[in-house]
């Protein structure tokens, strides 16, 4: 593995000879293009294999190093090359040593890297390192079958589920070098303090805080946030202390906002990043003292000192509002309410628009719901009770009546968190409830909502009643209203609430990660970094879309053997 061990040799003298070793050890890898999506035991992949196989210390090394090139983003030196790539003074350089061949493929990257005017457009060193990273740290190798399989399975499907639950995985000493990395500056200030045992990666946490900030509009940024957030626990500890959340969170929710923009892998990411972040409760608190002049990407309306909080609740709603329209996953449904209700009884002043939003989430989750119920009532209207077909698309109905009514839950809670533990705090929350109270009457009596209910229903009879009291000049105002809230405010004691136990979501990664990661990973270097040659139709980790060209021919041919057939 002399070839990982060079990565950590000085990079300013040898720019490009490192930036081709980087591409040199990313094709040797790439033989994980050949294999299907599940990694099982006949897999063959010599070099990567060989190099989880690596010492400790040699693994630590190339790991930093990586990491560096992605922080420091090293730029083509003008000058002062040990080993001069092109020949100078009648002397051959390295590309005549190694021939044209060769040559072609070394400056293969620096072509693809450099514009026609000479000019940088992208740092290949840079994306290059972290694509290397993020491949070595998501491999999985599949050893063996712990117990063959005797019973017959004709189902592939089935067949790769049974392969899955009777093998078992290799550890992988780059993820768990990336998962010990620590903070050079902790580590200065703790000589005398908890030592470790083995070699550690060390490096500025704050360099790479800053680095990720700048960078998260790239994919695989955010899969490096992601896998250091959830592997990493001093690095998530070093985030949710930071007092400039919005380093990081700002390009998060202005990906987010771009969502149809996106990739869907992109998307996911991203929410998990925040259902991450939002499982501590200091970070729910920060994110609420955190006030933003304004946020200029956000084109509905103007936003103006809006806090930080109060713009992730907005755009986490118009995430799901996007999700019921387009992507319809119920996964990430799933994920943006768990965020906020992880977020829910820490809300301090919560915006009038964020408020406003919350409330019509309810509303527009309730007439999805209501939608469903009487679609579901016409089919069974409809259909022959003997239709296996028919009962098959009520059951389904069933199935999805059944998750929105889940949703709707949820959002009820996320509301009494806020009205229970932070309502002093929230007037704007009370004012849109109120303004609103109608959406909440068809549920009234509904058996998974008639508790949650009752504390709405205790919260708007003290503040309607109030409202009753207060005698006022001419019609109420906006102003008028939230003043009365305010002042009211003061006097609430929260009697004849019901007091639920908080809602808790935390993030648990599935049992075979690889089956998502490393084909992710590939996508996002044969299909984003296109400047590998790779042969398109050989690849089998993921279904690649022809180009416009072949599909044409193939959708010709498809069309040559219809017209036979009808022949």
């Amino acid at each position: 593995m002399a070839y990982l061990a060079l990565l950590d040799q000085q990079i300013s003298q040898t720019y490009l000879l490192h930036l081709e070793l980087l591409n040199f050890v990313l094709v040797a890898m790439s033989t994980q293009l050949r294999s299907g999506p599940t990694p099982g035991p006949k897999d063959v992949h010599p070099f990567i294999d060989a190099a989880m196989g690596q010492d400790s210390a040699l693994v630590g090394l190339v790991v930093h190093r990586l990491l560096l090139n992605y922080i420091t983003r090293p730029r083509i030196p003008s000058s002062g090359a040990t080993h001069s790539i092109f020949s100078e003074d009648g002397e051959p350089g390295v590309l005549h040593k190694v021939g044209s061949a060769a040559a072609n493929f070394v400056l293969m990257p620096f072509n693809y890297f450099v514009s026609s005017s000479g000019n940088v457009s992208r740092n290949p060193l840079a994306d290059n390192s972290l694509l290397l990273l993020l491949i070595l740290i998501h491999y999985r190798k599949c050893l063996m079958m712990v117990e063959p399989i005797t019973e017959k399975c004709e189902d592939p499907l089935k067949l790769d589920s049974l392969v899955k639950e009777k093998s078992y995985f290799s550890d992988n000493p780059f993820y768990r070098a990336l998962e010990s990395a620590r903070d050079v500056e902790f580590d200065r200030v703790d000589i005398e303090g908890n030592g470790h045992n083995g070699p550690l990666v060390r490096l500025s946490f704050a360099s790479l805080f800053d680095t990720l900030g700048l960078h998260l509009a790239d994919e695989d940024s955010v899969l490096l946030l992601y896998s250091l957030v959830h592997g990493n626990s001093d690095f998530l500890e070093y985030v949710l202390v930071r007092t400039d959340l919005d380093t990081l969170l700002i390009p998060i929710l202005e990906t987010l906002y771009n969502a149809s923009r996106r990739t869907s892998n992109q998307i996911y990411m991203l929410l998990i990043i925040l259902l991450i972040l939002s499982q501590d409760s200091s970070f729910n608190a920060s994110i609420h003292k955190l006030i933003l002049p304004s946020v200029p990407w956000y084109q509905e309306r103007l936003l103006h000192n809006t806090s930080l909080g109060s713009l992730m609740v907005i755009i986490l709603i118009r995430t799901v509002k996007y999700n019921l329209s387009q992507l319809r996953d119920v996964y990430l449904h799933t994920n943006c309410l768990a965020t906020l209700a992880n977020m829910a009884p820490h809300v301090h002043r919560l915006s009038a628009y964020a408020s406003q939003r919350l409330v019509s989430l309810f509303d527009m989750l309730s007439r999805k719901y209501s939608k469903l119920a009487e679609q579901k009532n016409e089919k069974m209207l409809q259909i022959n009770p003997n239709s296996i077909e028919g009962n098959n698309t009520v059951e389904d109905m069933s199935a999805e009546l059944h998750i929105y009514t889940d949703f709707l839950r949820i959002v009820l809670e996320i509301l009494n968190a806020i009205l229970t533990y932070a309502l002093p705090r929230n007037p704007e929350v009370v004012y849109a409830i109120m303004h609103r109270q109608e959406v909440f009457q068809p549920f009234k009596n509904h058996p998974r909502f008639i508790e949650l209910l009752e504390n709405i229903y205790s919260v708007l009879d003290f503040f309607n009643s109030r409202m009753d009291a207060q005698r006022t000049d001419g019609e109420w105002s906006v102003e008028k209203v939230l003043q009365v809230i305010i002042i009211n405010c003061r006097s609430w004691r929260g009697e004849g609430m019901k007091m639920f136990t908080q809602l808790r979501f935390t993030y648990e990664q599935e049992n075979h990660p690889e089956e998502f990661f490393i084909p992710y990973v590939w996508k996002l270097l044969v299909l984003s970094h296109s400047g590998f040659g790779f042969n398109i139709g050989a690849i089998n980790l993921f279904p690649v879309p022809l180009p416009i060209e072949d599909a044409r021919v193939e959708e010709e041919a498809e069309r040559e053997q219809t017209d036979d057939l009808d022949v």
